[in-house]
């Protein structure tokens, strides 16, 4: 990768890891439901007029707004608001690969490799860490509430990889534009009337999830992913807990614990490992024959799968 392109991917880790300690600010002005219903409605409108049609079905666009739009970050939202904190939240979020994998060997038959179970058990046997030591100090149902979210996005990323879009800022676009009114009529269900008499500091931090973090976000990760295989692009998003939990002890003062930053180095190295290929799957043998038509449309099935595993709606 080049040195601006890999500036260009860890520059989108921290804005993405940041992105919990914005949304967290957020959260002390707007409901959860009515902030997440704002942040989509603006990352949607006036995007869709300058964007074409999403280029997949309209069943997957609706699927992954229900499962990521309104499952993941209602869920989300609702935890943090709850008293799950933003560096912690950022962690808990990378289970959504282990639901992934999990829901794509359910539900698409695909194969549950021995290096996938291996990873699987090391990164839930961090988020069990995560469960004692929040659990010690904090309301277990909102961790309960940001393992849903994790779960919903998995399953999206499901929906989404079947999918396949060409272009991931066109198809966010139209994700938010279909996530937005559902879930600003349940804050009008549950949430009652929305007031929008919140100061600059609320209204900055909506701006800064729907036109930096989704945007923009997913305008560098389309850019990132046009030049280079998912392969290469998908593992920076391991950084994005690293810079939530330290932009979060920064900016918050959120005590990062012995035993979470044990969790952290689990879950990370659980996720990397089960998606991790295997050195003889990664490289050609020297003099072996040229790849056919199917092994290269095979390898670019697990590129985009690789995709589907990183990104989702941040």
């Amino acid at each position: 990768m080049k040195p601006g392109h890999l500036a260009l991917a860890v520059g989108l880790a921290a804005v993405w890891g940041v992105n919990f300690v914005v949304m967290q600010t957020g959260l002390e002005h707007f409901p959860p439901l009515l902030y997440a219903g704002l942040r989509f409605a603006l990352a949607a409108f006036p995007a869709l007029l300058l964007v074409g049609r999403p280029g997949v079905p309209w069943r997957w666009v609706g699927a992954v707004a229900v499962t990521i739009g309104v499952g993941q970050f209602g869920l989300l939202l609702i935890g943090m608001r709850a008293g799950m904190p933003a560096g912690l939240t950022s962690l808990v979020l990378q289970a959504q690969v282990l639901f992934t994998i999990l829901f794509a060997v359910t539900l698409l038959g695909e194969r549950l490799t021995a290096r996938r179970v291996t990873g699987l058990a090391v990164a839930f046997g961090g988020l069990a860490l995560v469960a004692v030591d929040f659990g010690l100090s904090g309301p277990v149902g909102a961790f309960a509430l940001c393992v849903a979210a994790a779960a919903a996005w998995g399953l999206g990323n499901v929906a989404q990889r079947r999918a396949a879009p060409p272009d991931s800022l066109r198809f966010m676009v139209w994700v938010s534009a279909l996530s937005a009114p559902p879930l600003l009529l349940l804050s009008l269900l549950v949430e009652g009337v929305p007031s929008l008499a919140a100061p600059a500091e609320g209204w900055l931090s909506l701006a800064y999830v729907a036109f930096v973090s989704t945007l923009g976000g997913f305008g560098v990760w389309g850019f990132l992913l046009r030049r280079y295989d998912a392969s290469v692009v998908a593992p920076y998003t391991l950084l994005v807990p690293v810079f939530g939990m330290s932009s979060a002890a920064l900016f918050t003062g959120e005590p990062l614990s012995w035993l979470k930053a044990v969790a952290a180095v689990l879950i990370v190295a659980g996720v990397l490992y089960a998606n991790q290929r295997t050195a003889a799957a990664a490289f050609a043998a020297p003099g072996s024959a040229p790849a056919t038509r199917s092994s290269a449309s095979s390898s670019c099935a697990d590129d985009r799968n690789q995709a589907s595993y990183a990104d989702g709606g941040r």
